[in-house]
């Protein structure tokens, strides 16, 4: 085309414009406008790929305690020698005779081996839709391998395959005539149901507690899993004492060995029980009519199982279940119950130092001469830990020194440490750690090394593994891609005694 033509042409299509202007013609006097959408009109998309992962990955047990592989069987099996001269026998010996003969004790163990998976699928549509921006096959396994992890810290730090919690014991209940909003004059029941670590970790008000979990799996088939909670408790009763509103009632129950939390119960004409609270120690101040979901099985009492579904025997046992077993030599401290619904908080010693933690200590020397070297605790007790021990009195030892730069001050403070004052060749520091599973009112105390010469044991604690993880791509049954992710191992325990517990820690 030459410049005569390319005129001839813009004049063309100037006089066309000005007739439009003549003659109204709204069509083509439309301008380019940006569309009020993101996803409409003539515009780029401005997607920033990949894309965030914004979820929390934090599982500190499973990424320090060593892996170790497996030979093979149906369990991890260990003998040991639990002690020598275990009578005290006195090593005097008369002129030219021989000693006495001493006892020694030992003992079997095993662990058996559980399997873990969990698995995800990508349809062949979301394939397609991924491309240029993310791989999404790969996001799926991704995806999947950190959620392992996530699921496999929560066993390390709270499976329970073999220890039964048994009854929940029956409520105390006393009814004060001041402070609530409960009918006076006439009967209140209240249950209770004693939580394991999983109990705990399934039950919330909306959707009640969960006994068992029957779960359907990508093959077809379905799993029947105990929830982890103790066998309800019998139903107590109680009077309120005035006939105004206002009345209140206090329940508790002994503590129970295992127990993370307590689900409780209530109603009035003590006939149907409604679940009203969940609480990290062993009692509740009623106040109110319960609000929990009383349509859901778990929301009411009289249509809970009567059974034990503490233990899952598709898991192994983890920290808090070893810890929560006297029989296994742990060691242990329970806050007593104090005011119900307030209980009994940690006490400062005024010195500086948490008198709890002390007994604990205190307790791992005389017992075993261990030094613990981990203190795992939840949220609450990281921010009650630290007030103890700042809040001392007029005759502390403690001197604490706040250095001021250019002017400014920064504020709170964090404890991350504690002197054990209980340990062979002077005071020894134990860590203070933060654990995003612990429940509130526990904190965990966790042993790196064992004092005793020649004992053969390199780690208290290992996972032995059968089959660390692997992947599985199962072969197409439909248009869909599925992946599996897998592991076969044990929690090895090989000095239980390393661990201890202290429970029901009242907040505050």
């Amino acid at each position: 085309m030459n410049r005569g033509q390319v005129a001839a042409e813009t004049q063309a299509l100037l006089k066309d414009i000005r007739d439009a202007q003549v003659n109204g013609d709204k069509d083509l006097l439309k301008a380019w406008t940006q569309s009020n959408s993101a996803v409409s009109g003539i515009t780029a998309y401005d997607l920033e790929a990949p894309s965030k992962k914004l979820y929390p990955v934090i599982t500190p047990l499973r990424n320090e305690i060593p892996r170790v592989s497996g030979k093979g069987g149906i369990q991890a099996a260990w003998r040991a020698v639990t002690g020598i001269n275990t009578n005290g026998t006195s090593p005097s010996v008369s002129q030219g005779q021989r000693g006495a003969v001493i006892p020694t004790s030992t003992a079997d163990y095993t662990a058996a081996y559980k399997g873990f998976g969990l698995e995800d699928s990508v349809t062949f549509e979301a394939d397609y839709a991924g491309e240029n921006f993310e791989d999404v096959k790969a996001l799926a396994v991704h995806g999947l391998l950190q959620a392992m992890m996530i699921a496999e810290e929560k066993v390390i730090l709270g499976g329970n395959a073999t220890y039964a919690m048994g009854n929940t014991p029956t409520p105390t209940l006393t009814s004060a005539n001041t402070g609530g909003s409960l009918v006076g004059n006439i009967g209140y029941g209240v249950g209770c149901v004693a939580l394991a670590f999983d109990g705990y970790m399934l039950a919330a008000l909306s959707t009640g507690i969960v006994q068992t979990i029957t779960r359907t799996n990508a093959d077809g088939t379905t799993d029947t899993i105990n929830g982890g909670t103790a066998r309800p408790s019998s139903q107590a009763n109680v009077t309120t004492s005035v006939s105004s509103n206002v009345s209140t009632v206090s329940a508790s129950v002994t503590a129970v060995a295992g127990a993370m939390a307590y689900a409780w119960f209530w109603g009035a004409n003590s006939g149907n029980l409604t679940l009203g609270a969940i609480t990290t120690i062993n009692s509740v101040l009623i106040t109110a009519t319960a609000t929990g979901n009383a349509s859901a099985t778990g929301g009411n009492f009289q249509a809970l199982t009567a059974l034990d579904k503490s233990t899952n025997s598709l898991e192994y046992d983890g920290l808090l279940t070893f810890a929560s077993q006297s029989s296994l030599g742990a060691t242990q401290v329970t806050q007593a119950t104090g005011t119900p619904g307030t209980g009994t908080t940690l006490t400062g010693d005024g010195a500086g130092g948490i008198v709890e933690i002390d007994a604990a200590l205190k307790a791992f020397w005389d017992n075993y001469r261990l030094s613990p070297s981990t203190l795992w605790v939840n949220s609450q007790e990281m921010t009650n830990i630290g007030k103890k021990i700042l809040a001392g009195n007029t005759t502390s030892a403690q001197r604490f020194v706040f250095n001021a730069e250019q002017g400014m001050v920064g504020g709170g403070i964090m404890v991350r440490t504690y002197l054990n004052k209980y340990a062979m060749n002077g005071a020894t520091v134990l860590n203070i750690r933060l654990h995003p599973n612990m429940p509130p009112g526990t904190m965990l105390f966790q042993t790196d090394t064992l004092p005793y010469p020649l004992s053969n044991v390199t780690n208290i604690l290992q996972l032995r593994m059968r089959r660390d993880y692997y992947q599985i791509e199962w072969p197409l049954r439909t248009r869909k891609y599925e992946y599996g992710v897998y592991c076969d191992g044990v929690l090895q325990n090989y000095f239980p005694p390393s661990q201890g517990i202290i429970t029901n820690i009242a907040n505050g």
